[in-house]
């Protein structure tokens, strides 16, 4: 089940792969998650020795939250992934000049996970020729309901 998506990632990115891993959270942020109180659209993921982190994610406290922890609701998360995963996704980062974004986050078996895909940057004429078959699928579903 989703709850939020990147999609300025879709529309900035060409994803080759996709990877689902798990997010290291406190209590109040699961619980603002629930609530549908959390952002990835400006967060990134950076890898520092060996792990990887996502920066950015912002989620928002709930007004019922602890008052005697100090909440930060952009502070870095560490991302869960196998040490296998990790060691694939910095070579391709480092050597082959991929991008890691996140892309979705969603539940799976009662816990949250972030799905995050090895990507490519998109030049402005990939973004234009993107719209351009977007736009023609439109106006072939438009015909097609006229025609019926």
């Amino acid at each position: 089940m989703s709850i939020i998506e990147n999609r300025k990632a879709l529309h900035d990115y060409f994803i080759e792969e996709k990877h689902e891993a798990g997010i290291v959270l406190e209590g109040w942020e699961v619980k603002a998650i629930r609530a549908g109180r959390s952002n990835i659209k400006e967060s990134y993921v950076v890898i520092r020795a060996e792990e990887i982190f996502v920066f950015g994610m912002h989620i928002t406290p709930l007004s019922t939250a602890s008052s005697h922890v100090r909440h930060d609701p952009t502070r870095t998360r560490k991302l869960l992934l196998h040490k296998k995963e990790i060691a694939r996704l910095i070579g391709k980062v480092e050597r082959a000049g991929y991008t890691l974004v996140p892309l979705d986050l969603h539940y799976k078996n009662g816990l949250v996970k972030l799905e995050i895909g090895l990507a490519k940057g998109k030049k402005l004429h990939d973004k234009r020729e993107d719209e351009k078959k977007k736009d023609w699928e439109r106006e072939k579903q438009r015909l097609m309901r006229v025609k019926a």
